[in-house]
């Protein structure tokens, strides 16, 4: 399909970004290869996982980069694994208050998941974040 063409719709382009914010560096790389698996290569998935030095922490400078590199346009959803991570990110996002970045509480795994998938099919921010919210009532058994 070509983008020149009248046929694409907005569910054709996926701009949805996602911010995978993880006190481990492994953590973050490692659901961010497992939620692009499941989603496709289209969605935006980065990692900000670890300090600045790649050991066990959160950095600020590393998820304003991932912010950065998953922002495609149509908003970037970010979702934490520990509540320290959770404390980063609202410093990030403090005044920042537009909604086209926004933290969900959402479980780190199966949220990340849901909000890739439901991203691929080019959703806005609104379902994205509720596809990883609803991720929660999940039951595995």
């Amino acid at each position: 399909m070509s983008f020149w063409t009248d046929d694409v719709t907005a569910r054709d382009v996926v701009a949805v970004g996602i911010v995978l914010v993880s006190h481990s560096p492994q953590l973050a790389a490692g659901l961010t290869l497992l939620a692009g698996q499941m989603a496709g290569p289209d969605v935006h998935i980065e990692p900000a996982g670890g300090d600045q030095d790649g050991g066990l922490g959160t950095s600020d400078e590393l998820v304003r980069a991932a912010i950065a590199r998953a922002d495609q346009g149509d908003g970037v959803l970010l979702l934490c694994d520990l509540g320290s991570a959770i404390l980063t990110v609202r410093e990030v996002l403090d005044g920042n208050g537009n909604g086209h970045i926004r933290l969900v509480d959402a479980p780190f795994v199966e949220g990340a998941v849901a909000a890739a998938v439901i991203a691929s099919s080019g959703a806005p921010l609104d379902e994205v974040a509720q596809a990883a919210e609803d991720a929660r009532d999940a039951r595995k058994l």
